[in-house]
């Protein structure tokens, strides 16, 4: 299968790392003009570079945003106006058990898991109706419906994002615009690469031992027996992303390494 999204403008949220950063990488690869986001102009400007350097033809830019706030995705959409592809990626989880979280801790994550992708969809949706094209994904995960007790907030918005997927695919049935949501499972993003180092670091063992240490405790229904890659998950968003992906909208795509133990 050959993916091609020459003359496609893709805007891909919380792209400076992580699994955003590969999805942009991917998109682009696939020919799409790519605007990366992040909240910090260093970081941006980082990425960018890196990724011009990799991909020299690679028609990329990128805009400092703060898309948890409503001024942030105002200032966003006024540099970058439209785009056929709109990746909502940006995220953040902190685990706290479910007594020690503070009424602000709760909107606060909910307002940059989940009205992040409220705000650019708002946004960027109605051109696409209008021109019968575009595709929207909504990075969520396995723990929407495995909610982990030790981060019941984030399976909360994770959750979020699977009912606004839903309901915004059922609202432009007909259009030519697909709505899906992508549930990875563990990942060897930059947070969680994070945290596996520092534990690695602090028990004098492999980074691959606490990976399996993680795994046991808190994810052993996983049949690929390892993290998954960045890439990985990344391959996933851009074939739904595709024109080959158009009879695939209003979905919750799996990329979570059978930790999910239902089959649908």
């Amino acid at each position: 299968m050959i993916i091609d999204l020459t003359g496609r403008r893709a805007v891909v949220s919380g792209s400076s790392a992580g699994i955003g950063r590969a999805i942009a990488e991917g998109l682009a690869r696939a020919g799409a003009s790519v605007v990366i986001n992040g909240r910090g102009g260093e970081r941006v400007g980082a990425a960018l570079r890196e990724m011009r350097a990799a991909m020299p033809n690679a028609k990329l830019d990128g805009i400092a945003a703060d898309l948890a706030t409503a001024e942030g995705a105002a200032a966003f959409v006024a540099e970058a106006a439209d785009a056929d592809i709109l990746v909502n990626n940006l995220g953040t989880a902190i685990p706290r058990a479910f007594q020690d979280l503070k009424d602000e801790d709760w909107l606060g994550l909910f307002q940059t898991n989940v009205m992040s992708g409220v705000r650019m969809s708002r946004h960027y949706l109605p051109a696409m109706v209008k021109r019968g094209w575009g595709r929207v994904v909504f990075i969520s995960s396995e723990s929407a419906v495995n909610i982990p007790k030790e981060m019941i907030d984030y399976g909360m918005t994770k959750m979020a994002q699977l009912a606004i997927s839903r309901g915004l695919a059922e609202s432009v049935a007909g259009s030519g615009v697909t709505v899906n949501a992508v549930l990875p499972g563990p990942t060897r993003s930059e947070g969680l690469s994070r945290y596996i180092k520092m534990a690695a670091e602090s028990q004098g063992v492999t980074q691959e031992v606490v990976e399996q240490q993680f795994l046991t405790r808190f994810r052993p229904s996983s049949l690929i027996k390892r993290f998954a890659t960045t890439e990985e998950v990344a391959n996933m968003v851009v074939y739904v992303c595709s024109e080959q992906a158009s009879a695939t909208t209003g979905a919750a795509l799996r990329v979570d390494g059978g930790v999910v133990r239902f089959a649908a």
